[in-house]
C-alpha cells in the first residue's frame, strides 16, 4: 500500500487561485484595465416585429452615447461627466455614478442589422432592433 499525502487546504487554495484568475482585469501585456466605471440598468423586450433594449442613463448627453452593431453584437457605450464638487460645499457622501459605461448584447440571427434605431428621452435610451422578414417556405417541383 502506497502512502498518500493529505493536504486539507489544497482545494481551498486551488479555488482561491481560480477566483483570483477569474477576477483579474489585467490584459496580456500585464496592465490593469477597467472596462467601465458603472453599468446602466437594462430591460430587454421582444415583440412580433422588434427587439427593444431600454437602458437607464440619467444625466448622459445623447451626443455622448455610441451604439454600434458588429457581427451580431450590439454595443452601447458612453460617458457621464462628473460634477466638480468643492470640499466646502459639505458633501458627506456621493452615490451618483460618473464615468464611462459599456454594455454588449449578442443579438439573435433574426435581428436586422440595417434597421436599428436609437433615441434618448429623459435619461432613458431606447434601442429598437427590427426583426428580419420571415422567409416563407416554398415548394420546389421535381422535374422528371
Amino acid at each position: 500500500m502506497s502512502m498518500m499525502r493529505y493536504e486539507p487546504w489544497s482545494l481551498l487554495d486551488q479555488m482561491r487561485r481560480e477566483m483570483d484568475r477569474a477576477m483579474d482585469t489585467r490584459t496580456a501585456e500585464g496592465s490593469s484595465v477597467a472596462t467601465s466605471d458603472w453599468v446602466p440598468a437594462v430591460d430587454i423586450k421582444e415583440d412580433a416585429e422588434n427587439f427593444l433594449i431600454v437602458a437607464d442613463i440619467p444625466g448622459v448627453d445623447p451626443e455622448d452615447i455610441e451604439v454600434h452593431m458588429d457581427n451580431g453584437i450590439l454595443t452601447i457605450k458612453g460617458e457621464k461627466e462628473s460634477e466638480k464638487k468643492e470640499a466646502h460645499e459639505g458633501y458627506k457622501r456621493v452615490e451618483r455614478n460618473y464615468g464611462s459605461f459599456y454594455r454588449r448584447f449578442s443579438l439573435p440571427d433574426t435581428a436586422d442589422p440595417d434597421r436599428i434605431a436609437a433615441r434618448s428621452n429623459n435619461g432613458v435610451l431606447e434601442v429598437r432592433i427590427a426583426k428580419q422578414e420571415k422567409v416563407q417556405p416554398r415548394k420546389i417541383s421535381v422535374d422528371s
